[in-house]
């Protein structure tokens, strides 16, 4: 079986700088991190993995600081990465996004099981993974919390509702986006830091994709158009009470009554 994982570096840090012309955070330079879900996702793969003789890949899109993450999840388990990277896919929303990503992945073939973890700490959408498998035209199951059985043709899983658990099965191939509930990610392994130091990474622009129409990618392939971004004020007033127990009560309860939150 070959286990496809897709992960993202994100922003170590809330306070990142915006661009105010394009509205899209200026990630160059920036301390980085992989997606903590993509974790999740990652050793779910490398489980699989252990358990059943699977390989396991990795793909990411961004700037060329993002092959740190590809290097990590070597340290983790997977068994080769690639990257695609250009500047026409900078400014990208969720379906400019998913739309490259699902380029990249048929480029590199498409594999029996891809796993994208539920969501981005930098987004939060959690839209991604189930557009990329609907430009890939396969099936795909979000919100998983179990594997409950891998089949040689399918999988069986569990998908959490809003009041309920669902047991699926689904054919190869397909994606899934996993909870960060589904397992406790791995620490990297330097003996796997040291064992692959020498691996290649592949990094695939517009010009290796089957569709080169710039168009479709970056900010020219996403129709939604931030207007306005900012950070958030930062308020650090605070006021320092002492007194016996219900005096501090009294006096937090005519507080809120003052702002109005009761």
């Amino acid at each position: 079986m070959n286990i496809l994982v897709c992960i993202k570096q994100v922003p170590d840090s809330s306070d990142v700088e915006v661009d105010e012309k394009t509205g899209v955070l200026k990630r160059e330079g920036v301390d980085s991190k992989m997606n903590p879900f993509d974790l999740y996702a990652l050793e779910t793969a490398v489980m699989i993995k252990e358990s059943h003789s699977a390989n396991v890949s990795v793909l990411t899109m961004g700037p060329l600081q993002a092959l740190d993450i590809i290097k990590e999840a070597f340290m983790m388990g997977a068994d080769s990465g690639a990257m695609v990277s250009d500047k026409k896919f900078a400014g990208a929303d969720v379906l400019a996004t998913s739309y490259t990503l699902s380029q990249g992945i048929e480029k590199v073939g498409i594999p029996e099981l891809i796993i994208c973890g539920m969501q981005t700490t930098d987004g939060d959408t959690a839209q991604v993974g189930p557009e990329i498998a609907e430009f890939l035209n396969i099936p795909h199951i979000a919100y998983v919390t179990k594997i409950v059985e891998i089949k040689s043709k399918t999988i069986i899983l569990e998908m959490e509702l809003e009041n309920s658990i669902s047991v699926l099965e689904v054919e190869y191939p397909c994606l899934i986006t996993v909870e960060k509930n589904i397992c406790q990610p791995r620490l990297p392994s330097f003996r796997l830091k040291q064992k692959s130091n020498s691996w290649e990474i592949p990094i695939y622009s517009l010009d290796d994709f089957k569709d080169h129409d710039e168009d479709h990618y970056g900010l020219n392939g996403s129709p939604t158009q931030v207007k306005r971004i900012f950070p958030p004020e930062r308020n650090i007033d605070h006021e320092l009470w002492n007194g016996s127990s219900d005096e501090v009560t009294t006096k937090l309860t005519d507080k809120l009554r003052e702002l109005k939150f009761i």
